[in-house]
């Protein structure tokens, strides 16, 4: 009954959103060239849902080749910060600038440096990712119990084994939050790569369909991209309930 209500939930959700869409088609008299109609761009999803298909397995490729490379990039900065304490006073400011530079206007030179394919894509959207996994797996290792500290050092827990065995342990929810916030925004940067320079992706293809007024195929292209986020979201999210089983009762608040 509880997988009943959870996708009956989202589904009312998805149709309450169609209906309120072609509403506002009526009361707008909007034409298909500025507001198509759902059925106008369902009818260009499915005529033209090879394309989709193939673009969207690019963009895909990128979303999760950005995750695994921001994800490795950001826990391997959140343990050198906690580990060497000297380097802090030096690596906390470059985060802060990396952040205070608006990654959009770094597209234009990761084109130029890495070219038209994939790997300006993917590093797109490691840079969006690598911040949220950093300072959330940062955060968790600094905000562990004092008490457990304490009683690991008493059974002779010490340095790396403290490390391995109470500190990764206890940071995995902040973790969890962080890879979450990752994987929401990491098809951000995947598609603003993609519409800086690019020959293939969802965001390439939006472009296009615009540039040659086929709205409908734009609207198609826009809401794939939206399901395979809600998609990827979903599975991180399902995985990391499955590997802190302990954490399910507490961070499930959709009941």
């Amino acid at each position: 009954m509880m997988h009943v209500t959870r996708l009956a939930r989202p589904a009312t959700i998805a149709v309450g959103l169609i209906a309120l869409w072609q509403i506002v088609v009526w009361l707008t008299a909007a034409p298909p060239y500025i507001l198509p109609g759902p059925a106008r761009v369902a009818a260009a999803w499915v005529e033209r849902s090879p394309i989709l298909l193939h673009h969207a397995g690019i963009t895909v490729t990128e979303i999760l080749l950005g995750l695994v490379l921001g994800a490795t990039v950001g826990l391997s900065t959140a343990t050198v910060l906690h580990t060497f304490r000297p380097v802090r006073p030096w690596l906390l400011p470059v985060l802060v600038v990396s952040q205070a530079i608006p990654v959009f206007a770094l597209a234009p030179l990761l084109v130029l440096w890495l070219g038209y394919g994939l790997a300006s894509k993917v590093v797109m959207a490691a840079l969006i990712i690598f911040f949220p996994v950093t300072t959330a797996f940062y955060d968790g290792l600094r905000r562990v119990e004092p008490l457990w500290i304490d009683a690991a050092r008493t059974l002779g827990c010490q340095g790396p084994q403290l490390f391995r065995r109470v500190r990764i342990p206890a940071a995995l929810p902040a973790l969890a939050s962080g890879l979450r916030v990752a994987t929401a925004v990491a098809p951000i940067g995947a598609v603003v790569g993609e519409w800086v320079g690019s020959s293939a992706g969802l965001g390439y293809l939006m472009l296009h369909a615009n540039g040659r007024m086929q709205i409908d195929l734009m609207f198609a292209a826009l809401f794939t991209l939206a399901i395979l986020s809600v998609a990827l979201y979903t599975a991180v999210d399902a995985g990391l309930r499955r590997a802190m089983p302990w954490q399910a009762g507490e961070t499930d608040d959709t009941r």
